[in-house]
């Protein structure tokens, strides 16, 4: 689905409530506020629909949850093909999504944002876009966490003569065949790429920080029989979702217990005994902080592919001196290719750069380098504005489970906002600040806040990303908003 459109006059102007982006956040809100005939615009900054599964192409690129819960609850599809679902299925169900719940004709393409801010004197906000001037009342941030990639900062990186590239801007037109490829990170990306290339290239070096604990996936396909079932029974699929959820939910719960993350550590170890043969690689695999303190990764092939002999694991990369890459332990290696797999600005999110609030500081100057929002959703000098995914809402669920949560609360938010004629509602500085210290309080002696270096602690060493409770309960907060916690203007 891609459509062009042209900055004209008439295209620009005041909506009720814009949403900056059109990937899965901005897509499920934009179903909502339709539903409930609220005047709305999406724009969005690419010529399709689809976010972060537009962006990443890189070989091999799918989800790490089961695509019965990572998916809309109210769009329910009985055809994926896998249970875990590629790159390109994700997208085609997006769009499929829109075109199903007839959204695309709200959705303003090549509108990328440079600056959002807030007028106090009318109430309301001006984004300044690629494709001209508009206001609105309310602005959903639909941006996503996933959304600039993250080059490390390395001496003398601007001397590499060849070839380079992030996962998330692959060049599917570069031909990696008997090339000599240094892989930087070892996180989401790279396991699921690296072993997609590692037959096609001379020779791949590993750069690796600190190594990630990685589960066996279970992945299969879904036999036709089983989808037929879901389509002609949809409360099987629904019935299926549930116990995913509160899969997830146990997860989420018992990483806190000592026990049954040792168990779960001792599945990773024999996981790498079975795909790595060498005693010294695997003790260079083996990670040496808690699992669950960085992301946890699934893969099947990942240990497999870094034992075969084309492959080396080194140490992370120190300084690179035009083909020479040298490691930390000393160690160099000379390549013609670099892709980097090293993730996104996630704990300072560059969103942050674009809102200028009420205060007149950018949202980026306002956190420093810490975000905090109330809920995960309101910033504090920001009227009328929603974030979604935004700070410590991160948990081991789906994202679409958050996602449908926060537009629930953001909905509830504007049509309580339109029926008692309030003109902004603004974070209470106060309540915020008593919620945030609680969650950290919350955070406190967990798994994510017990000691390795992980983008879930931000440069002040603070967690701005997870949410230390389960996910009913950020669902039972999110549920509608209490307009007694906010501060309140009326028209």
């Amino acid at each position: 689905m891609t459509t062009s459109t042209t900055s004209t006059e008439h295209e620009t102007g005041f909506h009720e409530t814009i949403i900056i982006g059109a990937g899965v956040s901005g897509i499920c809100a934009a179903i909502k506020l339709r539903e409930a005939k609220v005047d709305f615009i999406v724009l969005e900054k690419a010529q399709e629909v689809g976010g972060v599964w537009r962006e990443n192409v890189y070989p091999d690129c799918a989800c790490d949850v089961p695509s019965a819960l990572y998916s809309y609850s109210f769009a329910l599809n009985p055809n994926w093909s896998r249970v875990f679902a590629s790159q390109e299925e994700i997208k085609a169900y997006a769009q499929d999504t829109v075109k199903r719940f007839r959204v695309s004709e709200h959705i303003h393409f090549n509108r990328a944002l440079s600056k959002c801010e807030w007028l106090e004197a009318d109430k309301c906000w001006q984004l300044e876009t690629s494709g001209g001037v508009y206001r609105a009342r309310f602005v959903i941030m639909a941006c996503g966490p996933m959304h600039i990639p993250l080059i490390p900062h390395i001496k003398g990186i601007e001397t590499f003569p060849g070839k380079s590239f992030h996962s998330a801007t692959w060049d599917a037109d570069y031909d990696l065949s008997g090339k000599r490829v240094a892989v930087i990170g070892s996180g989401g990306s790279a396991i699921q790429f690296l072993p997609a290339i590692q037959r096609k290239v001379k020779q791949i070096t590993l750069f690796q920080r600190t190594p990630p604990w990685v589960l066996p996936k279970v992945d299969t396909k879904i036999s036709n029989r089983w989808r037929t079932i879901f389509t002609r029974y949809p409360f099987t699929q629904k019935l299926f979702r549930k116990v995913l959820f509160l899969q997830f939910e146990f997860l989420n719960h018992n990483l806190k217990n000592k026990w049954f993350s040792q168990r779960l550590e001792t599945a990773a170890v024999k996981h790498i005994a079975r795909g790595v043969k060498d005693e010294a690689l695997r003790e260079k695999l083996k990670p040496d902080y808690s699992l669950g303190c960085k992301r946890i990764l699934l893969s099947n092939n990942w240990y497999k592919a870094l034992g075969k002999d084309n492959v080396e694991v080194v140490t992370g990369i120190t300084e690179i001196q035009g083909n020479k890459l040298v490691a930390s332990d000393g160690s160099s290696c000379e390549v013609d290719v670099i892709i980097y797999g090293t993730g996104f600005e996630v704990s300072d999110p560059p969103i942050g750069k674009l809102i200028y609030g009420r205060n007149g500081r950018s949202l980026s100057e306002q956190w420093a380098g810490s975000p905090s929002a109330y809920l995960g959703t309101m910033a504090e000098d920001c009227p009328n504005l929603f974030l979604t995914l935004g700070p410590n809402l991160y948990t081991y669920t789906s994202a679409f489970v958050i996602i449908e949560a926060q537009v629930k609360y953001i909905l509830s938010a504007i049509t309580k906002a339109r029926k008692k004629k309030i003109a902004t509602i603004s974070v209470d500085g106060d309540t915020s600040a008593k919620l945030n210290k609680d969650l950290q309080n919350a955070l406190q002696g967990t798994v994510w806040n017990s000691g390795c270096a992980s983008y879930f602690i931000d440069k002040t060493g603070r967690n701005s990303v997870n949410w230390p409770w389960t996910t009913m309960k950020m669902q039972r907060r999110l549920s509608k908003i209490k307009l007694s916690e906010f501060q309140i203007e009326k028209h």
